[in-house]
């Protein structure tokens, strides 16, 4: 093989001339003259405008196809087993109380019961998601599952809401209206006097004479 032979494995890059007489110098590609060559040009950004008056979709730009419901919080029969004693009723406030569950976004959360763990104890669950393994082990313990009738759950309250709910609330006591005025009426008006006929033909007989 003679060095006239050789061939790099790897090409010289194409250097971009940033100047004129190059295929990406100057302007770059994006063309030129017409409006943009003339003195004062001053384009109106004509997309902002139509940008700017869409509204905005926040949290949508990342996670489109994320869902808006809120997911409930996963609580196993391991934990329950050692949280609470023979015939006690569970619901997500109970729950909150014990310290199994925390509160979501100031409300009690929604709560689904997994079947990771054993039951040995008669549980009354309402107001909770419940899986098929953890329903057939909460039935042969003595259990009862009280099915949730929606999907979407109504939100217990919490306490500090419930108090605020039952506080007695202000009533506001109405301002006596004040007795409207009767306008007296002007005896002393000026009424119209008729126009004597005699005054027109005297301003008649005065402009033919003119």
């Amino acid at each position: 093989m003679q060095t006239n032979q050789l061939k790099r494995t790897h090409p010289n890059m194409k250097r971009v001339i940033v100047a004129r007489g190059g295929k990406r110098g100057k302007t770059s590609g994006r063309g030129g003259k017409g409006q943009s060559a003339r003195a004062g040009n001053k384009k109106r950004p004509e997309w902002r405008d139509i940008i700017k008056k869409l509204p905005k979709l926040r949290g949508r730009g990342v996670n489109q196809n994320k869902g808006f419901q809120e997911k409930p919080v996963v609580v196993n029969l391991a934990i329950i087993e050692g949280a609470f004693s023979a015939n006690e009723a569970i619901t997500p406030t109970i729950l909150l109380q014990k310290g199994v569950v925390s509160t979501w976004s100031g409300h009690t959360p929604l709560v689904k019961i997994l079947g990771d763990g054993e039951v040995t104890k008669a549980l009354k669950f309402s107001g909770c998601f419940v899986s098929e393994s953890a329903k057939i082990k909460i039935e042969k313990a003595g259990g009862s599952v009280t099915p949730v009738e929606s999907r979407i759950l109504v939100k217990e309250p919490t306490e500090a809401q419930a108090k605020r709910a039952a506080a007695p609330k202000k009533v506001k006591v109405p301002k006596a209206e004040k007795p409207a005025t009767e306008k007296k009426s002007d005896s002393k008006t000026k009424e119209s006097k008729p126009k004597k006929e005699g005054d027109k033909n005297k301003k008649a007989v005065a402009k033919e004479t003119k």
